[in-house]
């Protein structure tokens, strides 16, 4: 079961964590992991990624991507994807 929380003006919502970022959009621009205050986000090299190559990339210029290091301290604000100029995140309920 979803968990569910409560607006400060009292109308419940279901929250929803990053999960994943699309390695074939993100251009490794840093927006999202400036606002993450949980940690949950890491910028790695392009070359850590074994499973692409060069070509599926969407902007040849990024040599960093970032990735969801620790998914459970998502608090599930959104903040990361409302900043993502290239819709990356995947959201999940818990």
């Amino acid at each position: 079961m979803p968990a569910t929380a409560v607006t400060r003006g009292g109308t419940p919502y279901v929250p929803t964590y990053a999960d994943s970022i699309d390695p074939k959009k993100c251009i490794g621009c840093g927006r999202c992991y400036k606002v993450c205050v949980r940690d949950v986000l890491t910028l790695v090299d392009r070359g850590e990624d074994d499973d692409m190559d060069e070509d599926d990339w969407d902007d040849e210029d990024a040599k960093a991507m970032m990735t969801v290091k620790n998914p459970g301290d998502c608090t599930g604000c959104g903040a990361c994807g409302r900043t993502c100029p290239k819709d990356c995140f995947t959201f999940v309920s818990a």
